[in-house]
């Protein structure tokens, strides 16, 4: 009989920021090259990148929700305003705010930058449209006209062209010239609805107005008359208006998609270009535009499926924004559920235009309530966000796959297993009482399960035959589900039947857990008990009795005939499932245990919980071997890759953090940076041989070694050898002149060793001005860098006299030939200040 694998252990791991929220809705603005995008996320900016939805830098605000964003026209600056009516110029280089001023009377609602980046215009709440200079943070241009809130604004695109075009809920639109400093234009018509968009043509001969009431007319900006009005709106659908408008530039990659349906209308004999724009609204679909001067504008394309969420369509808030992306990169859609959808355009397989969505950035999920790796290679998670939605992600690209929607109400719990027939199937529980079966590769619901009185919170899939799950509810009964009548043909899904039924406890099930060859089943409660059932009957084997609050999971060993059971009141706790007793009991938590799972085959196990803490407990030894402390709130879930053993946490935060075993990396290092020792220490050895003062000292202080710096300082200061020592700390950095002071604070504590702390100090003094003295000096003796300032011209008067003693000892030293321990001298914090 062969013998088993050896099981290493595990004694690290390293955690990646995977998810975390970056938009919370409102303003937003995307880079001329859409590499990244700046989202306002309550009173901070983030800057996400486009690819993958990583955080690259979090700009702080002012304690005031964000409410307007827009870039400089070479993406060097980010122009933001807050409620806090307080304009602020970012520098994307250094991400610090170089300038700021208050603008308005009221909130800004919206911004614009002129394309030379050396004016920034505003709109405010306070019906006035402000324009500023950039580099003296003053205000060019007072503008009044509005009588309402001025919701968008935007300037000419030709540079030469000075005009500046604003919108209001006062249902107009009005052109000022900046020249003048007048208003040359108004317009409104008497049938217009409140304003929510502008757009210029690329020739700036068109204005294209997005109204609220489902319509957006056409101005000639040279006669400034109206030359059409498009209505958007549908008679069979109430959710029709329009929240932007945008002009689809020439060149762009939908524009050469759409080439097939362009045609030529004459004037004259000669060809005419049209005008291409596009129209998003609450509806959730795009739709765009043809217009040519003097005819009637033509929709030549209708979105079918946005991939928004159901949820934001049937409530009539869809599409908030649209914005054509620059570099063949398609469309960005913004929903109102705080969703990034870009869309490629392609061509069907009928040869019709259609736009694909290829990426989908979430920015802003509730809470984390569970999650599951899915896919042969576990590439993918599946997430439950407190929404009627599963979200799918691509572990890879760090995006949204695909969305998983059919449950009516919030969805708690999920599994996933790859059946027999080489399927990824994922089963959901919900708060509509309905378990549901889905196929990954179809991504598509197959079957639904009915019966429940309550709330699905927990749900398992079989672990050896594949062939059935098991659910558990807040009508405190466990039902045994079978998918063999699921067909992989079949487009509709079909209806589960439950196998068996049981009420298995006198509160809520929390949890549920499979033995590894599918005999046995286990559930956790709020009765404070975990009960474990034979399958596929549902008869009662053991109950496991000695937790003091609900059990919140519960997992059998793989290897050991036991039950792993985590509770609220802050213990796990191993059961033995043959007698049903407590073999032993881990407390470290400090508050409720919420989820634990084993790790290298049932030697360890890893615990999460509503302190925020993830836990690595070695079982054997009965010890926590780390703590990692990278949540800010509760942690709900956690998911373990029973292939590489990653796991993922993630809870009230909304943040998902995936977990990495660096044991070996960590081995690894460790060895290379011993050996680097090693041979760092040799090449120490062979300075001092040498008699390379400079160098030896050098490599002492990057070695930490503070015993043989003070052997070399104390031959130095024997031979009064001073060159070396001013050679070498002439070398050392702010962080190296630190540790150099402490340890002269050591050393002069002792009688034995004072005579170098002076000698050190001395030439310290020489050498560096004050205020890196006093910088250093602050790191570690608790003096604030502003009192230590403000006293330096004292210490200025006194560095002469110090000087003067420190020098006059070192000589009567080495006059007498010995080195008195009696009397020390040496600056030393205390108080705030020095003595």
């Amino acid at each position: 009989m062969a013998a088993p694998p050896t099981v290493t252990l595990k004694k690290n791991y390293r955690c990646s920021r995977f998810l975390q929220k970056f938009y919370s809705g409102g303003a937003y603005a995307v880079s001329s090259d859409g590499s990244f995008i700046a989202c306002a996320c309550n009173d901070e900016i983030k800057i996400v990148e486009t690819s993958n939805s990583v955080v690259r830098e979090i700009l702080e605000g002012d304690g005031e929700e964000v409410t307007a964003l827009t870039f400089s026209p070479n993406d060097r600056f980010l122009f933001s305003a807050s409620h806090s009516r307080l304009i602020r110029v970012w520098d994307l280089s250094s991400f610090k705010c170089i300038r700021s001023w208050k603008g308005h009377d009221g909130p800004v609602t919206s911004m614009s930058c002129h394309s030379s980046g050396g004016l920034l215009a505003t709109a405010g709440a306070d019906t006035t449209v402000r324009v500023w200079d950039v580099d003296g943070g003053f205000c060019t241009h007072l503008f009044r006209g509005h009588t309402g809130v001025v919701t968008c604004i935007a300037f000419h695109p030709d540079p030469k062209c000075l005009l500046l075009f604003s919108g209001s809920d006062d249902e107009s639109v009005l052109v000022w010239s900046l020249e003048s400093k007048k208003r040359i234009a108004a317009l409104k018509e008497s049938d217009t609805s409140r304003v929510s968009s502008l757009a210029i043509s690329e020739d700036g001969r068109s204005l294209l107005i997005a109204e609220r009431g489902g319509v957006v007319t056409i101005w000639d900006l040279q006669k400034y008359n109206r030359q059409q009005t498009v209505t958007i709106k549908e008679k069979d659908n109430p959710f029709e208006t329009v929240n932007t408008v945008c002009i689809i530039p020439d060149g762009s990659l939908i524009l050469t998609c759409l080439s097939q349906c362009k045609s030529q209308n004459k004037e004259n004999g000669v060809a005419i270009q049209p005008i291409y724009f596009l129209t998003v609204g609450e509806d959730g679909l795009v739709r765009i535009w043809s217009f040519f001067f003097k005819s009637s504008a033509v929709c030549i394309y209708k979105q079918k499926s946005s991939g928004a969420m159901p949820g934001c369509v049937k409530s009539g808030v869809g599409f908030l924004s649209a914005f054509v992306l620059p570099q063949n990169q398609g469309l960005l859609c913004v929903t109102s559920d705080e969703q990034f959808l870009f869309y490629r355009p392609e061509k069907s397989s009928d040869g019709a235009f259609q736009l694909s969505l290829y990426r989908r950035l979430i920015g802003y999920n509730e809470q984390i309530l569970d999650m599951a790796f899915l896919g042969d290679e576990e590439q993918y998670l599946g997430v439950a966000t407190n929404s009627e939605q599963l979200q799918v992600y691509d572990l890879e690209s760090m995006s949204c796959s695909y969305v998983l929607s059919g449950h009516a109400a919030v969805v708690l719990c999920l599994d996933s297993c790859k059946s027999n027939s080489g399927r990824t199937l994922i089963v959901t529980g919900s708060r509509d009482h309905h378990v549901r079966l889905w196929d990954a590769q179809r991504r598509s619901c197959v079957g639904i399960g009915k019966g429940h009185m309550g709330d699905v919170g927990a749900v398992v899939f079989s672990n050896k035959w594949k062939n059935f799950f098991v659910s558990g509810s807040s009508d405190r009964t466990i039902k045994v589900w079978s998918f063999d009548g699921v067909s992989e043909d079949v487009d509709q899904d079909v209806t589960l039947k439950s196998k068996a039924v049981v009420a298995a406890h006198d509160k809520d099930i929390n949890c549920l857990a499979i033995s590894p060859i599918d005999s046995l089943v286990c559930s956790g409660s709020e009765d404070r008990t975990a009960c474990i059932w034979r399958l596929p009957e549902l008869i009662s084997v053991m109950v496991l009795k000695g937790h003091k609050r609900g059990i919140f999971s519960v997992e059998f060993s793989p290897v050991d005939q036991c039950v792993l059971t985590s509770s609220g009141d802050r213990t796990i706790k191993i059961w033995a499932i043959s007698d049903g007793s407590c073999l032993k009991t881990f407390e470290g938590h400090t508050a409720g245990v919420s989820r634990a799972f084993f790790l290298s085959r049932g030697t360890q196990f890893v615990s999460c919980g509503f302190d925020g803490l993830v836990k690595l407990w070695t079982i054997k030894s009965n010890e926590c071997i780390a703590t990692y402390d990278q949540h800010d709130e509760r942690i709900w879930a956690l998911a373990i890759g029973r292939k590489s053993e990653m796991f993922a946490t993630g809870g009230e935060d909304a943040v998902i953090n995936l977990w990495f075993d660096s044991t070996a990396a960590d081995k690894e290092e460790n060895f290379r940076m011993e050996e680097e020792a090693i041979l760092r220490g040799q090449e120490l050895e062979n300075a001092i041989s040498d008699a390379d003062y400079a160098k030896a000292i050098q490599l002492a202080f990057e070695l930490r070694r503070p015993h043989k710096l003070f052997e070399l300082l104390s031959q130095l200061c024997r031979r009064d050898a001073v060159d070396p020592l001013e050679k070498s700390l002439r070398n050392i950095g702010k962080d190296e002149l630190r540790v150099l002071l402490e340890y002269v604070r050591e050393w002069n504590t002792k009688p034995k060793l004072c005579h170098v702390a002076n000698f050190v100090l001395f030439r310290v003094f020489k050498l560096f001005p004050p205020t890196e003295v006093i910088e250093g000096l602050s790191n570690y003796g608790g003096v604030q860098r502003q009192q230590a300032e403000s006293k330096s011209s004292s210490y200025n008067s006194s560095k002469i006299q110090l000087l003067a003693k420190a020098e006059s000892r070192c000589g009567k030293q080495k006059a007498s030939g010995a080195f008195p321990g009696s009397t020390q001298f040496i600056i030393i914090p205390s108080h705030g200040f020095w003595k």
